[in-house]
């Protein structure tokens, strides 16, 4: 072997001269070195020979051929991505209103203020990295567009109040349709409305709107608990007046049957001696007219009828 010498301060040292086909030996293998590569728990390898698409490989150590044969590409495929649609976050919770993107018109011809965020992960790498570019702008106005037809359908009440859970739910359908159609190897994780408002040339007349509305439901919440109170009490009392007069009812029958049953016992008496039964009633009667006053009764000629002398004008009673 060759060796040349070089003088290393006071000392002359000898180094051994390598040839060309050496060199080009070492130059090989660390070349062959540079082909070796680590994909992460969260990533997946997209492997690329001469520009093509040929392989996806798992995390741990992999090996591919040096460029620029093969390439690799890692994405993350479990982080979940973010899009924010009418807004943008500026950090320390600030954000910044994008009005052309948040103004869209409901099916009643009303105009709202909508702001969305759409997570999102990658369920392709392939598909993600090769079927088109520009992969944030393209699900932000896939969002955009989605979330416009779905508020579209609904009235402005809906949107405002009690249907944003369905708004929300038919937004992510149709948003995951559209990345479909387009090959993005995209998964819609989740869709949130963050805020739906009416523009703010009108949010204090939409103010007054919902005052109202919420004084009527407070005034048929107290029409309906006074209805709730009056009902039972009304009830309660016609059942009452129902009670007394079956009392009164079943009084009266008993008490006129007792009076039939005395009528017909007397009636058998005045069969018997009609003459004597009709004068015994005659001064019961009488007794009961004319009470506490002395009468005098002288039998009249030939012992014919009774004459009643009364004298009314000493109650005490000489």
């Amino acid at each position: 072997m060759q060796t040349k010498r070089v003088i290393i301060g006071d000392k002359e040292v000898s180094i051994p001269v390598l040839g060309i086909f050496p060199m080009i030996g070492i130059g090989l293998v660390f070349w062959l070195l540079t082909g070796t590569y680590v994909v992460g728990p969260d990533e997946v390898g997209v492997v690329q020979t001469f520009g093509k698409h040929t392989s996806i490989t798992q995390s741990g150590l992999n090996y591919h051929w040096p460029y620029p044969i093969e390439t690799v590409q890692t994405p993350k495929v479990t982080e979940v991505k973010r899009v924010e649609i009418g807004f943008r976050t500026m950090g320390n919770n600030q954000y910044r209103a994008i009005e052309k993107e948040s103004l869209m018109l409901t099916g009643d011809e009303n105009i709202v203020d909508a702001e969305l965020i759409v997570q999102y992960k990658i369920k392709d790498a392939a598909s993600y990295l090769f079927n088109f570019v520009k992969p944030v702008l393209t699900v932000r106005e896939a969002a955009e567009a989605s979330l416009r037809t779905v508020i579209g359908k609904h009235k402005i009440d809906e949107a405002l109040t009690s249907g944003k859970f369905l708004i929300q739910e038919e937004t992510k359908d149709l948003l995951q349709s559209i990345l479909d159609k387009y090959g993005s190897g995209i998964l819609v994780v989740a869709v949130q409305l963050q805020d739906v408002s009416p523009p703010k040339q009108v949010r204090a007349a939409f103010k007054d709107v919902a005052s109202a509305k919420e004084d009527k439901n407070r005034m048929i919440n107290q029409a309906e608990g006074y209805r709730n109170d009056i009902i039972p009490k009304a009830r309660g009392e016609a059942q009452a007046m129902i009670s007394e007069a079956e009392g009164f009812r079943e009084a009266r029958v008993s008490r006129a049957e007792g009076e039939v049953a005395r009528f017909n016992a007397m009636l058998v008496e005045y069969k018997k001696a009609k003459v004597v039964t009709r004068t015994r009633l005659y001064l019961e009667t009488m007794e009961e007219i004319l009470p506490n006053i002395n009468k005098y009764i002288i039998p009249g000629g030939d012992g014919g009828n009774l004459l009643n002398l009364l004298n009314l004008n000493n109650k005490g009673g000489n």
